[in-house]
């Protein structure tokens, strides 16, 4: 199985659930890979024919930068099925990292992965 992966996108957020967390947006690092069979664009070297990673980027960027979740396995859902539903992957891995959330922890977080539906367009 081919992959495109995007790794250590930060996006600054609102997320958490504790008092002090909602007045401040924290930086979160996300990681992804992406099911995707890239022989296609590999042939045709048209990027038309590929996961275009930017766009995706800036889907998440766009998406999570409004966004106001308490928890990040919330937000890691909602990413999750705006990739395979928007940008028609089939698999992925989703990492989503809270650095500094956890004294003595680089980062504290979740990770998921999700398929398209069977049957799924």
């Amino acid at each position: 199985m081919d992959k495109v992966f995007i790794e250590g996108l930060e996006i600054e957020a609102l997320i958490g659930i504790y008092d002090w967390e909602r007045r401040i947006r924290q930086v979160l690092r996300f990681d992804l890979e992406m099911a995707f069979d890239n022989r296609v664009p590999a042939a045709s070297d048209d990027i038309a024919d590929t996961l275009d990673y930017k766009a995706v980027s800036k889907r998440l960027v766009e998406f999570v930068g409004q966004s106001d979740f308490g928890l990040v396995e919330t937000l890691a859902e909602r990413c999750a099925a705006i990739v395979i539903e928007e940008f028609g992957v089939q698999w992925l891995r989703l990492k989503l990292s809270k650095p500094g959330a956890v004294r003595g922890a680089q980062a504290v977080g979740v990770v998921i992965e999700r398929s398209r539906p069977a049957g799924g367009a």
